[in-house]
C-alpha cells in the first residue's frame, strides 16, 4: 500500500510541482460526471454536454476558461493554471469545433482546425513550445482510460484533498504517457490577475 501512496505521490509530483499548488475556481460546476466523446482523429476527449472548453487527455481534465488553461485530475476540480508553453500539444490540436465557448478572437478561423496558438501567443511561446515538446511525428498514442469510477462521486458527495488523491491511487492505474513535461523544480506561475483561487 505505501508503494501505491508513493507512485500516487510521484504521478502528482510530475504533473504539479509541490511548491505551487494554488487551485483556482473556474467555470466548471458540474452536479455529475460528464459524459466524455473521443475527438476524432485525437487521443483527446470532449464533453459535448459540458458548457465549457472542456477535455480529457493522458489521464487530466483540461479546461480553456478566460484565456488560460486549467488542469486537474478530478471532474469539477479543483483546478491548477498552467502556463500555455507546458499544455499538451495534442490538447492545443483540438479543433475549433470542441470549443463550446469561443473567444473573440477564435472568429475567422476555421472550425476544422485548431486554434491558432502560435499567432495568439507569439513566436517566442511557439518555439519554447517546440524545444519542450519536440512535435509530434510518430504515430498518435492511444487514448487513456477514463476515470470511471468518478463517477459515483456528484456534486453531493464529491471528494476533496487527501480524500481525492487516496481515491485516484486505488481506482486509477493508468500511467501517463506524456506527462507535461516541465522540470520538477519549476514554479507554475500564479494565474494572471482576475483569476481567484479558490478550494
Amino acid at each position: 500500500m505505501k508503494s501505491l501512496v508513493l507512485a500516487a505521490l510521484l504521478f502528482f509530483a510530475s504533473i504539479v510541482p509541490a511548491a505551487a499548488q494554488s487551485y483556482y475556481d473556474i467555470d466548471v460546476d458540474l452536479p455529475a460526471y460528464p459524459d466524455l466523446q473521443p475527438v476524432p482523429d485525437s487521443p483527446v476527449y470532449y464533453a459535448p454536454g459540458v458548457d465549457s472548453n472542456y477535455f480529457f487527455y493522458d489521464g487530466q481534465y483540461w479546461d480553456y476558461c478566460n484565456d488560460h488553461w486549467y488542469t486537474s485530475a478530478w471532474y469539477n476540480g479543483p483546478w491548477q493554471y498552467v502556463d500555455p508553453v507546458w499544455v499538451p500539444t495534442y490538447v492545443l490540436w483540438v479543433p475549433i469545433r470542441y470549443y463550446h465557448r469561443h473567444p473573440a478572437y477564435f472568429r475567422g478561423w476555421n472550425a476544422a482546425h485548431p486554434p491558432h496558438w502560435g499567432e495568439f501567443w507569439g513566436a517566442d511561446w511557439q518555439a519554447h513550445h517546440n524545444t519542450i515538446y519536440g512535435g509530434h511525428n510518430g504515430p498518435m498514442p492511444a487514448r487513456a482510460p477514463l476515470p470511471h469510477y468518478q463517477r459515483q462521486y456528484t456534486r453531493a458527495n464529491y471528494p476533496r484533498g487527501a480524500q481525492q488523491l487516496a481515491l485516484h491511487t486505488q481506482h486509477y492505474n493508468y500511467q501517463p504517457q506524456e506527462r507535461v513535461a516541465r522540470p520538477q523544480n519549476q514554479q507554475l506561475p500564479s494565474a494572471p490577475a482576475g483569476q481567484k483561487p479558490g478550494h
